[in-house]
């Protein structure tokens, strides 16, 4: 797997072949798959999405916008993304991401409350702040000084 600056061609993909979890997390966070959509196409218009790449396919999607105090993801996947290997990626390259984003903290947000969810965040360094607006409120670290 690797990462590479997304493309309108890349969500449009992801979004075809949409992973039912993901669809679902988006409903109950009280939105559905266009806003969704459209959130992701602000964050890639302005620099801030990355496409997972497994082989030649697109499976996946990671945006992010810094604000004051933290950098919030926005995600996106197909079932394909869904394996104990992309778990491994995925923590290596959300440290790159924090590092993009001036190694703010990371808050990722589930807003289904599933114990595989909380494991995945754990595995890759995440720790679980509590609820916000219904969520499930993940926050990885700041990198430690190298």
């Amino acid at each position: 797997m690797r990462a590479r600056a997304a493309t309108v061609g890349d969500l449009e993909n992801v979004f075809s072949d949409l992973s039912k979890r993901i669809s679902d997390e988006y409903v109950a966070a009280g939105k559905d798959s266009k806003i969704a959509y459209d959130n992701l196409m602000m964050n890639l218009k302005e620099g801030r999405a990355h496409a997972l790449v497994q082989g030649e396919k697109t499976v996946a999607l990671i945006a992010w916008h810094e604000n004051s105090d933290a950098a919030d993801t926005l995600f996106a996947a197909q079932e394909d993304f869904f394996s104990a290997a992309t778990v491994r990626f995925c923590k290596r390259h959300i440290r790159h991401i924090q590092a993009l984003a001036g190694n703010l903290p990371i808050h990722s947000r589930s807003w289904l409350h599933r114990p595989d969810v909380a494991k995945w965040f754990r595995i890759i360094g995440y720790v679980e702040r509590g609820q916000e607006n219904g969520a499930n409120l993940f926050e990885l670290p700041p990198a430690p000084a190298a």
